[in-house]
């Protein structure tokens, strides 16, 4: 077992900012990366949403943060200074540039297509509007030439196997026929909030942690507390605890944040700073050691250990 809390790695006041990366320090950003992206692409499938739509987030994001890294280069020199920090080509560079807001519009993926087709083209309902149960295959109306109307690049059984995945359509075992379940291509009516919600926390708890591997000088407080080797048992009882400890911290912060915002307001000082406070837990099974068995040695020393 395995006990262990961590705090960032840089507490030098004297160590300077990071500019390159040697071999070495590039895999293990490879690695920091891989971990932080594999969860959103996980997100990211289970949503339907495409590899070409976060492919063109990263992309932008990647040129938004070049240029910040070169505030002071020429207006006529921006593309290829930009384009030589990113490694993307000067006419993809041009063209992010050019974006305005940086959001831009969503591919639709076939999924999407072929759902909102089934919901609005008249072939493929009633005479009320409401959806058609589908045969799988034949002529018109059927969900092979459903699928077949918005693309020829994918299989109509994997457009199926897709839409059956988002929860949006299952065969029925009885009459054999393809059947839309939900009317809405996102049925948690929350889920926008819930995403504002990840957005907001997660990407201010990741821009703290890039900003102290950085050594900006400005760092923030960000430690974590690891175990391992726990039951089922344990965990829950571990879950109430955090509960409660989150409820002291929330009762005894809320309070002392607000005395802060009323002094400045008192004081006319100038307020434009933001501050956001968050304490998550995540459980998992362990990962077993390549050729380990279950059971761990009873020689092998249990700890905890502090991040």
């Amino acid at each position: 077992m395995e006990l262990r809390a961590t705090s960032p790695a840089l507490t030098s006041d004297t160590e300077v900012a990071l500019t390159s990366s040697s071999p070495l320090e590039q895999g293990a950003l490879l690695r920091a990366c891989r971990a932080v992206l594999r969860p959103l692409a996980q997100l990211a499938v289970a949503r339907g949403l495409p590899f070409t739509d976060v492919a063109e987030v990263l992309k932008q994001s990647f040129v938004e943060a070049a240029r910040a890294a070169h505030p002071g280069v020429l207006p006529h020199r921006a593309v290829s200074r930009i384009s030589t920090t990113t490694g993307l080509n000067r006419r993809e560079v041009t063209r992010l540039m050019q974006r305005r807001g940086g959001e831009g519009s969503a591919r639709t993926s076939p999924a999407t297509q072929a759902f909102t087709r089934w919901l609005t083209d008249p072939a493929f309902t009633g005479e009320d509007g409401v959806p058609s149960p589908l045969p799988p295959q034949g002529p018109a109306p059927s969900f092979e030439s459903l699928a077949h109307s918005v693309t020829r690049d994918v299989h109509p059984r994997t457009l199926l196997e897709e839409l059956s995945r988002l929860g949006l359509a299952r065969v029925d075992e009885d009459d054999g026929r393809v059947h839309l379940v939900n009317r809405a291509f996102v049925p948690r009516a929350d889920l926008d909030r819930m995403l504002a919600f990840l957005g907001a926390n997660v990407g201010d708890h990741l821009a703290a942690a890039v900003a102290n591997v950085l050594s900006d000088g400005r760092r923030h407080f960000e430690q974590a507390l690891f175990a391992d080797e726990l039951s089922d048992e344990s965990l829950d009882a571990a879950r109430g605890l955090i509960s409660r400890q989150w409820q002291e911290l929330l009762h005894t912060l809320a309070p002392a944040l607000q005395a802060l915002i009323d002094a400045d307001k008192a004081e006319g000082r100038p307020a434009g700073q933001r501050l956001r406070i968050g304490l998550f837990a995540f459980t998992d099974a362990m990962d077993a050691p390549a050729g380990a068995t279950a059971a761990r040695p009873a020689s092998t020393p249990t700890s905890i250990r502090k991040e």
